[in-house]
């Protein structure tokens, strides 16, 4: 973790050094500890309206791998996480806080609590305090509080538009959206499939999770484990990885069939030119909907997500479980292990 000096002065400021991680190298495939460089660096005096805001818990996300290739060389990886806010001259910002920003990869952050441009990855929000959660950990607010919980809410519900008694199929069942997607849509009344790489990740869905059933595209033949599962067919297909799963998916779906693209984590690693193909052939005979769509379109709406999660999670409705690596140096292990798929549920780092 960064280290904070004191200096003495006639104003009473403090010194601190801080860390950042910035891309040192473009990803060749999966991203490697030496495509990363850590620097430090001396932030300078607060001004008028800023605040100093020390980090304590980091995301990693998929989305990162995907946007990486639209941020500069030697600028810091992009990210949000919930810091501490350690020095204000900002009264909307009172020390002593914690605060939700897009402060990427940083160790500590002076912020003017405006919203700003993430370089890459577009407009970021103002940041926010942190509400009152009860007995929930602010970490939640980097996962079924906060951007993967509002991504599966509104993917699902608005996207694929699930009624009672329908059969909804996940990809990426066991990560921070998935296993969301999946409850929401068992308090809807659904049947739910997961589709995931493990038979740990399968069991967590089942026994945990509440899911009906699984497949492990790993040693699954998926189209004879649907077959099995759910031989009726799928209404509802929330799409996370693209790709061969996805094709043989929507070979299984019904006509009228919804589809809800959120990622395709599997081409991630890939040529960002070359990007999956679609199974045209079941698109247009079973007359099926697919829709992308990104989570930002409903930050108008946020607090709705947010809202109805909370309750759901104060209400025992709904679990969660979150991967948590220790220590802000080891945020590229967290992030590749991340996209290696060793996680369950939401990956954190907790400085």
């Amino acid at each position: 973790m960064a280290s904070i000096r004191s200096t003495i002065s006639a104003k009473q400021t403090r010194m601190v050094i801080a860390k950042k991680i910035t891309i040192n190298k473009r990803f060749d495939g999966m991203p490697k500890p030496s495509d990363f460089k850590t620097i430090e660096e001396e932030l300078p005096p607060l001004k008028t309206n800023e605040f100093l805001a020390e980090a304590v818990f980091l995301s990693v996300d998929p989305y990162m791998r995907a946007y990486a290739h639209n941020i500069p060389l030697g600028a810091t990886m992009v990210g949000t996480q919930v810091a501490k806010i350690i020095e204000s001259r900002n009264e909307k910002y009172p020390v002593g806080k914690h605060v939700v920003g897009k402060f990427d990869w940083r160790s500590h952050t002076i912020s003017s609590g405006l919203p700003s441009h993430v370089q890459g990855a577009g407009n970021a929000p103002a940041p926010y305090l942190v509400p009152d959660l009860g007995d929930l950990p602010m970490s939640y607010l980097l996962g079924v509080l906060g951007m993967p919980g509002s991504t599966a809410y509104f993917g699902l519900l608005d996207v694929c538009m699930p009624k009672c008694g329908e059969i909804v199929a996940v990809s990426g069942a066991a990560g921070a959206v998935g296993s969301i997607v999946g409850q929401i849509a068992k308090i809807g009344g659904c049947k739910v499939v997961g589709i995931t790489g493990s038979e740990r990740k399968g069991r967590f869905l089942v026994d945990q999770m509440g899911f009906d059933g699984f497949v492990n595209y790993k040693t699954d033949d998926i189209a004879q484990k649907l077959d099995q599962l759910v031989p009726e067919g799928i209404d509802c297909y929330f799409d996370n990885v693209a790709g061969e799963i996805s094709s043989a998916v929507i070979r299984h779906m019904r006509e009228y069939g919804r589809i809800s693209v959120c990622g395709s984590i599997s081409s991630y690693n890939y040529d960002v030119s070359d990007p999956p193909r679609v199974v045209q052939h079941h698109m247009v005979r079973k007359q099926l909907t697919m829709k992308g769509f990104q989570n930002y379109l409903y930050q108008d709406r946020a607090s709705e997500a947010f809202q109805k999660t909370l309750n759901w999670l104060q209400k025992g409705k709904m679990k969660y479980c979150e991967t948590i690596t220790e220590g802000f140096d080891n945020m590229v292990q967290a992030f590749i292990e991340m996209l290696q798929g060793k996680n369950l549920g939401k990956a954190i780092v907790k400085v």
